[in-house]
């Protein structure tokens, strides 16, 4: 957070950064009062929030477990948008709401119920903003990502899922049944394209896409 802020004051630019749990809600409106406050409006609204539980048998995911995803991906989504709805309607047409999703919004990926779970459960909520706020001029949209090179899916339990075979398996010996994943035969994405989905989706270029779920896999969502 404290990298975002240098770099956007070094562009001679305003920024309100404040941290807040999404579970949260109070915490999470007040954050966002105060950025209005101190910046006028909000135009854009970016719910990306999300944990993820590795690999289990449905019937033996712990309750604590699925709640925490419930709570976060899902519920956290949600109160992300009750938090700032308000003022997205107030400043009128053009903004937009972007959700980020996942591939596991695409398809029953085994072994991860929960994630799954509320990464499709979060394209229904979009789909039902995106009538919503349709008559305001406000478009709602979910992004796709597959395997992004983050600590989220690049540590020890990650490989292991993907390589059961082995104690202690490293990066490059998981490597080849990620890139597996896609046709394009990537492992691991870059971050930056996924920021670039965002930023297009932001930006008045996208302004007629609404309700749509668009992926960042390498066609990983039609292997």
């Amino acid at each position: 957070m404290a990298e975002t802020v240098r770099q956007v004051e070094a562009l001679d630019r305003r920024i309100v950064a404040k941290q807040a749990d999404v579970r949260d809600i109070d915490a999470l409106t007040k954050a966002v009062d105060e950025g209005v406050a101190q910046l006028g409006r909000l135009d854009i609204i970016v719910a990306n929030a999300g944990i993820f539980t590795f690999g289990s048998d449905t019937q033996k995911i712990e309750e604590q477990s699925w709640k925490d995803l419930m709570d976060i991906n899902l519920t956290g989504v949600w109160h992300t948008y009750k938090a700032a709805a308000d003022h997205l309607i107030a400043s009128g047409a053009g903004g937009s709401v972007i959700i980020i999703s996942s591939l596991a919004g695409f398809k029953g990926l085994a072994n991860v119920a929960a994630y799954t779970t509320t990464k499709h459960g979060i394209v229904g909520l979009m789909k039902v903003l995106a009538n919503e706020l349709g008559p305001h001029g406000i478009r709602v949209n979910t992004i796709h990502p597959n395997s992004i090179d983050t600590k989220m899916v690049k540590n020890s339990s990650t490989y292991k899922l993907f390589r059961p075979d082995l104690d202690d398996p490293q990066a490059e010996d998981a490597e080849p049944a990620f890139a597996g994943l896609n046709p394009m035969g990537k492992a691991w994405i870059e971050p930056i394209h996924v920021s670039n989905a965002v930023a297009w989706l932001a930006s008045d270029q996208s302004y007629y896409v609404s309700g749509g779920q668009i992926p960042v896999d390498g066609g990983a969502a039609i292997k």
